[in-house]
């Protein structure tokens, strides 16, 4: 955490906080962030994932780094902490086509999984800003639950 009180998450990691504390991630291509979020409790937490599945993977060094196993456990963590599933709410960004070879389609693919994983636990997607051909940068304000999306030339948006 730094002294401004936002906690920077990289690729392939999560950080999960009470209120008032921010959540940062950068580098969101076709990567996507998802964020879990109880407003009674003030809790919340993001995940920064860059590939769709860890059953359809050889490597699994970093479990974190897959779209289904990120989210399976940051829910797990937020629970711990107290939270009701029932109570959770999720935004997802990122996502986008960022290479040449759009035959790959991995940032649609990590839309898919956490779409598919999020319904598998019944955790309803409030608002996603995903897909286009542009990285993002999100700050998650555990207070509000708000997500500060900043792109460049395309400007800066709150969801």
């Amino acid at each position: 955490m730094t002294d401004s009180g936002i906690i920077v998450v990289g690729i392939g990691a999560y950080a999960l906080s009470k209120s008032p504390v921010k959540i940062k991630t950068s580098g969101l291509g076709s990567c996507v962030s998802i964020t879990l979020h109880d407003r009674r409790e003030k809790v919340g937490g993001l995940v920064h994932t860059m590939l769709p599945s860890i059953s359809h993977s050889r490597i699994k060094d970093n479990p974190l780094k897959y779209t289904d196993f990120g989210i399976e456990y940051l829910t797990a963590e937020i629970l711990k902490k107290g939270s009701s599933r029932k109570r959770l709410e999720a935004k997802i960004v990122g996502g986008a086509h960022m290479f040449e070879n759009r035959n790959l389609k991995i940032g649609e693919r990590n839309v898919k999984w956490a779409k598919t994983t999020l319904e598998k636990f019944e955790i309803p997607i409030i608002a996603e800003d995903t897909g286009k051909n542009y990285g993002r940068t999100v700050t998650f304000d555990t207070s509000t639950g708000d997500l500060l999306i900043r792109t460049i030339l395309r400007g800066d948006k709150i969801i």
